[in-house]
């Protein structure tokens, strides 16, 4: 159980003692922080925030507390609710908003929660505004407003259906020519609130949904992060309804992953991959991922005559080099669609609706689809950390024995090897090392993994 806490946000496990983990504290603490932050930099009689959340069973909880934390400060609060990560996004700007606060604790375990921290754009906050918010939280220097100037609630529950509308109307959507094929989709919500705004957007280009762990309860029914170990139902039942393929979210519905017709896992990395093939066949430019996403991105877009580079690891790294570099279409290869046309964040219903209008102007089939790409493998493990090992040393190390390699230290320690790579990480968000590799087959990807998980074992000590 740990309380983490880094530049995008806080996040944590429910319960236990204050500082630890996300107890009622920390988040009344982190939500003053993040007030207070807004009230120095934004010179405005009355500010005013966005805030929505995912269905985890401790959102309601942390919800309350968040809200009139703001209220506390005389913050004026447009409430959604039950919502995703991306629908909060695309309503802070619409409302000309201050700021927005999702809660949610996006791929993790039913036992954590989190606050995801936004600006005026609804783009996540930089390092430098994280981190300034952090020193607030520590040296606990609030000031609350008095009785005649709290903020106010207002409750808005229709920005679900605004985002649908918001990426209907996006110009490469065709929800005419999808709803002619008669397309028949599979949808696992993991009880979140992908499990409303996924089937309404389905129905509403015209698609036949069958429904998996729709309910929004919060309580999981597999681990939810949308990796093949965890989605054994959908596949059956991809296959069993001889659906054309299926639907994979995270709770907070910023990840995407789909099951091809067959039952196979179409990939992750391939969602990005598929979604830019097809944006760039419209609109040639260049694209982004991270230097933990696959290489068949960078083949795509050079197919397309385009050019591709990398970022660091985080949200908030690949925005920054697509606006660097007018990246048409960009993300991260675990499912994270970044389409600037709609915002600058990851948002699985742009991914889903440009993905389908794709799959309308094909004859192939899902699988044949994914056939047709770049073949490349990867491998993704993590060791566990205990606070007695230095992450940093131990990195060190690594970059010192391969220092006559391709090798990056941007992010970690990547090493680009002739047809293969390895990229060793500290993750941002849970006490492991990450450890990704790709390679031309899966043999070939889950050695290289093996051995480096071997090489980190040996200088940590473990």
């Amino acid at each position: 159980m740990t309380l983490i806490k880094s530049i995008s946000g806080i996040r944590g496990t429910i319960g236990g003692k204050v500082g630890d983990n996300l107890t009622p504290v920390d988040a009344v603490k982190f939500a003053s922080a993040y007030g207070t932050f807004l009230k120095q930099n934004i010179q405005k009689d009355k500010l005013t925030v966005v805030i929505g959340r995912d269905a985890r069973i401790s959102g309601p909880m942390i919800h309350n507390l968040v809200v009139n934390t703001l209220i506390g400060l005389g913050i004026d609060v447009i409430d959604l609710g039950l919502s995703t990560t991306p629908t909060v996004e695309v309503a802070v700007p619409l409302e000309k908003a201050d700021g927005g606060i999702i809660l949610t604790a996006s791929h993790n375990p039913k036992q954590w929660n989190a606050l995801k921290l936004l600006n005026a754009k609804g783009e996540f906050l930089s390092g430098a505004d994280g981190a300034k918010i952090l020193e607030i939280a520590e040296a606990e220097a609030f000031d609350f407003s008095d009785v005649d100037s709290l903020g106010t609630i207002t409750e808005n529950d229709a920005y679900m259906d605004i985002h649908i509308d918001e990426v209907l109307n996006l110009p490469l959507v065709d929800a005419d020519a999808v709803a002619k094929r008669k397309f028949k989709v599979v949808v696992d919500g993991v009880n979140s609130s992908g499990g409303i705004i996924i089937p309404k957007l389905l129905e509403q280009m015209g698609v036949e949904v069958v429904e998996l762990y729709c309910e929004p309860n919060g309580h999981f029914p597999h681990n939810p992060e949308p990796l093949k170990e965890h989605l054994g139902d959908i596949c059956k039942l991809v296959v069993e309804e001889k659906a054309d393929f299926g639907i994979v979210v995270d709770p907070d519905v910023d990840r995407l992953a789909f099951i091809s017709n067959d039952g196979e896992m179409f990939g992750e990395e391939y969602t990005l991959v598929a979604v830019a093939d097809y944006v760039l066949s419209k609109t040639p430019g260049n694209t982004v991922s991270n230097m933990s996403s696959s290489r068949a991105l960078r083949d795509i877009t050079e197919k397309h005559n385009g050019s591709y580079q990398a970022s660091a690891v985080g949200e908030v790294n690949v925005v920054e080099l697509m606006k660097a570099t007018n990246a048409i279409i960009g993300g991260e290869g675990n499912g994270g669609i970044i389409y600037p046309e709609i915002h600058y964040g990851r948002d699985a219903l742009v991914g889903v609706a440009l993905f389908l209008t794709h799959l309308a102007n094909q004859t192939q089939t899902v699988a044949e689809m994914r056939a047709s790409y770049p073949q490349y493998f990867m491998s993704k493990n993590k060791i566990e950390l205990t606070p007695q090992i230095d992450v940093d040393a131990v990195m060190k190390q690594i970059a010192e024995k391969y220092a006559s390699e391709n090798l990056s230290t941007i992010d970690g320690v990547k090493i680009d090897f002739p047809t293969e790579w390895v990229h060793l990480r500290k993750s941002n968000t849970e006490p492991i090392i990450r450890i990704y590799t790709e390679a031309p087959t899966q043999k070939e990807a889950d050695v290289l993994a093996e051995r480096f998980v071997s090489e980190l074992n040996q200088i940590a000590g473990i």
